[in-house]
C-alpha cells in the first residue's frame, strides 16, 4: 500500500521534502498547495502531483497525511484542521511562536486523537544518530556534559527576522531539541546570554544574532550551546558529549571529505554552505521515519509534545537574557 501525502507550502523547505518523498517508493506526493500557484506547479510538474487548494486536500479521502511547510503563523491552525479531518500530520517547527497557542493546539490534537510529528530533522542526521548510539551502548558511561556548536553562514534578511520569533525560537530551538535528545533528562534551568555582534539591524528589530546558553537538568547534567548568525567559514554544526568513561563527538561535514597536503601545509575543502545540503540525508530519513510510523501504527517521533518543550525552553532562554539570571523552565 502506498501512502499518499499532500505538501502544504512549496517554498525552500517544501522542495526539500518533495525530493525526500520522491525517493521513498512507499509514498506518493499526491497534491501540492501554496499561496503562490507557480511555486506549487513547479513541484507538481516535477513529481506528478496535482495542484490543489487546502480545502480540496482536506476533503480528499485518498490523502493519508499532510506535510506542513507553510509560514509559522499558520502551523497551529493547520495542525488542528487536519487533525480533525483525520489525517496524519508532519509539521515543520515550531508549532507556533506563542507557547500558550501551542498548548491549546496540542489539547485539540489530543481530543480528536490526532497524529503529529515535528520536523526536528537533526535527530535523523546519521552522524548525530551515531553519537546517540554510542551513548545508548554505554561506551562513554553516564552522560555529564553536552556541547553543541550551531552557527549559520550568514544572517537571514530583515523581513525574515521580523516574523521568525527571534533567534531562540527560530534557530536555537533545534539545539534545545538536540540537547534533550543527547542528555537523556529534561532540562530544569536555562542560563542564556545574547548580543548583537553581526548586524545592528537585527538588534533594531528586537532580536539577537549571537547567543551562549547553559542548560542544566535536575541531576546536574549540563548542555552548552553556542549560536551565531555568522560563520565566515561555512555552516558550523558540531557536537560533543562528555561522559564518565569518555567522550564522543560529531565533526563538521563537507561535501567532499578529503585532505590535501603540499609544501604550504594541510588543507581541506570548505564546509557545507547551509542546511539544505548539510542535512540532506536527515531530511530524507525523517520523512522515511514518518512513513514507517504511519505504516506500522507506531508513535510519531519527534512528537508535538517535543515541539512544545523546545518552545518552552526558547521562552526560558529569552527570559534569562532579559533578567540576566538562570530561569526555571515552565513546562
Amino acid at each position: 500500500m502506498v501512502t499518499e501525502l499532500a505538501l502544504l507550502g512549496a517554498g525552500r523547505i517544501g522542495k526539500v521534502h518533495a525530493r525526500a518523498i520522491a525517493e521513498d517508493k512507499r509514498a506518493k506526493l499526491a497534491a501540492v498547495a501554496d499561496a503562490f500557484p507557480e511555486a506549487a506547479r513547479a513541484i507538481a510538474e516535477a513529481s506528478g502531483a496535482a495542484v490543489k487548494t487546502i480545502d480540496e486536500i482536506e476533503a480528499d479521502k485518498d490523502i493519508d497525511a499532510v506535510i506542513i511547510c507553510t509560514p509559522t503563523n499558520t502551523h497551529a491552525d493547520l495542525i488542528e484542521r487536519f487533525a480533525k479531518a483525520g489525517k496524519a500530520i508532519f509539521c515543520e517547527k515550531p508549532i507556533d511562536l506563542d507557547v500558550n497557542r501551542a498548548r491549546a493546539c496540542l489539547e485539540t490534537v489530543r481530543k480528536v486523537g490526532g497524529k503529529v510529528m515535528l520536523g526536528f530533522n537533526r535527530r535523523f542526521d546519521p552522524h548525530f544518530q551515531a553519537v546517540r548510539r554510542e551513548i545508548d551502548k554505554g561506551t562513554i558511561g553516564k552522560v555529564e556534559m553536552v556541547t553543541i556548536t550551531s552557527r549559520d553562514p550568514g544572517a537571514p534578511p530583515a523581513d525574515y527576522i521580523k516574523v521568525s520569533g527571534g533567534i531562540f525560537r527560530d534557530m536555537t530551538i533545534h539545539d534545545f531539541d538536540m540537547a534533550r535528545y543527547l542528555l537523556g533528562e529534561e532540562i530544569d534551568t536555562v542560563m542564556a546570554s545574547a548580543s548583537v555582534l553581526v548586524d545592528p539591524k537585527i538588534g533594531e528589530l528586537g532580536d539577537y544574532d549571537s547567543a551562549s546558553l547553559i542548560l542544566t537538568t535536575k541531576s546536574g547534567r549540563q548542555a552548552m550551546i553556542s549560536n551565531s548568525r555568522r560563520a565566515s567559514y561555512g555552516y558550523d554544526q558540531r557536537i560533543e558529549v562528555h561522559g564518565s568513561l569518555g567522550a564522543v563527538s560529531a565533526e563538521n561535514q563537507r561535501p567532499v571529505s578529503i585532505e590535501i597536503a603540499t609544501k604550504d601545509g594541510y588543507t581541506r575543502p570548505p564546509l557545507h554552505d547551509f542546511f539544505m545540503t548539510r542535512y540532506t540525508a536527515a531530511y530524507a530519513a525523517e520523512i522515511s521515519a514518518f512513513i514507517d510510523s504511519l505504516e506500522k501504527g507506531t508513535p510519531l517521533s519527534p512528537s508535538a509534545e517535543d515541539g512544545l518543550i523546545a518552545l518552552a525552553l526558547a521562552d526560558a532562554a529569552l527570559k534569562s537574557v532579559e533578567q540576566k539570571a538562570a530561569v526555571k523552565v515552565a513546562y
